[in-house]
C-alpha cells in the first residue's frame, strides 16, 4: 500500500482472468471490450497471494477471486488449495454461477479445495432483469447453482447473493431478493447489495436516472419487506471496537474495519423457526454496547492479564440486551457465549452455537468518476493485488485514476494473439 493509506487489507480481490462466459452490458471487466486477455499465470497468482500474507501488522485474512469469471481459470482449484495452504481464513469466489449450475462436481471440487464462500451474482428474481443486465436468461441457472451447493454435505460453502442495483431497472425487487434469500437460508447467509458504479462515459441525465444509493436501499428494504427500519442499519466501521477488544485480549493485531462510514451499511437479522425476522438492533443497544466495549479495549490493552476482562465484557453485553425483544428460541446466555467465543478467537466454536438462523443484509457502494472521494479511497479496506506486487484500493483500481487499465495492459496478451495460440473459448 502507499504510505498515505490508513486501513489495512480486510479483503483482497485477485482477478484471475478478464475472460468470461457471459457478455454483460454492465460489466467493467471484459476481454472482448478491452481487446486483450488479462490472465496471470499460476506462479504470478501465488506471488500475489504471498504478498498479501506478508502484509503487516495484519496479514490479509480474506481473499476473493474475481474477474472476468474466475471459475473458468484453468487452475481454479489449485489456486483455492494454495490460498488455503498460505493461511487465508476466508477464501471466496465472485461468480455468475454458470459452472456451478452446469456440473454438480464443480461445486463439490470447490468445497474440497477449501472454498468458504460463493459470492453469487444475483440481480433479481425474474428473467426480464437478467436480459437487461446480463443479456441472457439466468434465473434457472442461479437456482440450479444454489441447489448444487445445497446437495453438498461436507465442507459446504456458504452463499452470498450479490445484486447490482440500478434505479428503475431492478430496485423494485429489493424485497423479493431478500425474501428469496430467507427462503433459502440453509445455504444463503447474506445479501450484499452493490449500487451500480458508472465506470464508463455517461451523461448527467442518465446518471440521475440510474443512480442508486445506500439510503435508497435502506428505504426500499423497509418499504418492500417491513422487517427493519432506518435505525437498524449501521456503517461498517461501527464494529471496530469489537476488533480493538479482540486485538487487546489476544495480544495480536486483528483485522479492523476502519473504512469510511459512507462506504457501506449493514443490518443483521435473526430468523426463528416461525420465519419471524428480528434485527439484532431491535434487542441490542448497539451504540451503548460499542462505546463500552471500546473503553474496555483501551483498559485491556495495558492489562497484565487481558483475558480476565472477558467476564466484564459479558456483563456489558448483558447490560445492553433487552430480553423482552429477543427472538423466540434465542436466550441471552446463548447470545453472550457465542459473541464471547468469536472475540476470543474461537470463531467456529462460537458460530456453531447458533441454533437459529441468521441473515446479513448489507451494501457496499463502490465509487466511480462522478462521486469520487479521496478520503474514502484512503480508508478503503477492500483492495486489489496485482502481478507487480502492488496493493491498490478497490475504487482506485476501477475508477478515478483507473489502475485497472494500466495493470491489465501491462500484463496482458492482445485478444487476436490469444485466440491464435489458445483458442476462442470465453473470448
Amino acid at each position: 500500500m502507499c504510505n498515505l493509506h490508513t486501513s489495512h487489507t480486510s479483503l483482497a480481490n485477485l482477478d484471475l482472468t478478464n475472460r468470461c462466459n457471459l457478455r454483460c452490458p454492465i460489466c467493467f471487466a471484459n476481454a472482448n471490450q478491452a481487446g486483450y486477455v488479462y490472465e496471470p499465470s499460476f506462479d504470478e497468482v501465488v506471488f500475489m497471494m504471498e504478498k498479501l500474507r506478508e502484509e503487516r501488522p495484519v496479514p490479509t485474512p480474506a481473499i476473493q477471486f474475481s474477474g472476468g469469471e474466475p471459475t473458468i481459470y484453468p487452475r481454479f482449484f489449485d489456486v483455492i488449495r494454495k490460498a488455503k495452504e498460505l493461511g487465508f481464513a476466508q477464501i471466496q469466489a465472485a461468480t455468475n454461477g454458470i459452472k456451478l449450475a452446469e456440473d454438480p462436481d464443480f461445486a463439490r471440487n470447490c468445497a474440497e479445495a477449501g472454498l468458504n464462500t460463493i459470492y453469487l451474482q444475483f440481480d433479481g428474481v425474474t428473467d426480464d432483469i437478467y436480459m437487461k443486465t446480463r443479456a441472457r436468461k439466468l434465473l434457472d441457472i442461479k437456482i440450479k447453482a444454489i441447489e448444487n451447493v445445497r446437495q453438498l454435505t461436507d465442507k459446504r460453502p456458504s452463499i452470498v447473493l450479490v445484486p447490482t442495483v440500478v434505479r428503475g431497472l431492478n430496485d423494485h425487487q429489493i424485497g423479493d431478493i431478500i425474501k428469496f434469500a430467507l427462503k433459502n437460508r440453509d445455504v444463503i447467509r447474506a445479501v450484499n447489495f452493490q449500487p451500480v458504479a458508472f465506470t464508463g462515459r455517461i451523461d448527467q441525465k442518465e446518471r440521475e436516472e440510474g443512480r442508486y444509493t445506500i439510503p435508497d436501499l435502506i428505504k426500499d428494504v423497509k418499504n418492500q419487506t417491513g422487517y427493519s427500519t432506518e435505525e437498524d442499519w449501521f456503517p461498517v466501521p461501527s464494529v471496530a471496537p469489537v476488533s480493538a477488544y479482540a486485538s487487546a485480549i489476544l495480544r495480536e493485531d486483528k483485522v479492523t474495519f476502519t473504512t469510511h462510514p459512507h462506504c457501506g451499511m449493514a443490518t443483521y437479522w435473526f430468523v426463528n423457526d416461525k420465519d419471524e425476522v428480528v434485527p439484532l438492533t431491535q434487542f441490542v443497544d448497539v451504540d451503548g454496547l460499542m462505546k463500552e466495549i471500546f473503553d474496555l479495549a483501551k483498559d485491556a490493552s495495558s492489562a497484565t492479564f487481558p483475558k480476565l476482562s472477558l467476564l466484564k465484557a459479558q456483563k456489558i453485553l448483558r447490560k445492553h440486551i433487552d430480553e423482552s425483544k429477543m427472538p423466540e428460541g434465542l436466550t441471552t446466555t446463548q447470545f453472550i457465549e457465542t459473541l464471547t467465543n468469536v472475540v476470543n478467537n474461537k470463531t467456529k466454536t462460537g458460530l456453531a452455537k447458533f441454533s437459529w438462523n441468521m441473515m446479513l443484509i448489507s451494501s457496499m457502494h463502490f465509487q466511480d468518476d462522478y462521486n469520487y472521494d479521496i478520503e474514502r479511497v484512503r480508508r478503503c479496506a477492500i483492495h486489489y493485488v496485482v502481478p507487480d506486487g502492488r496493493i491498490i484500493p478497490f475504487c482506485a483500481y476501477n475508477g478515478g485514476p483507473t489502475y485497472r487499465t494500466e495493470i491489465e495492459k501491462k500484463f496482458s496478451v492482445p485478444l487476436e494473439e490469444w485466440r491464435k495460440t489458445r483458442g476462442n473459448e470465453y473470448t
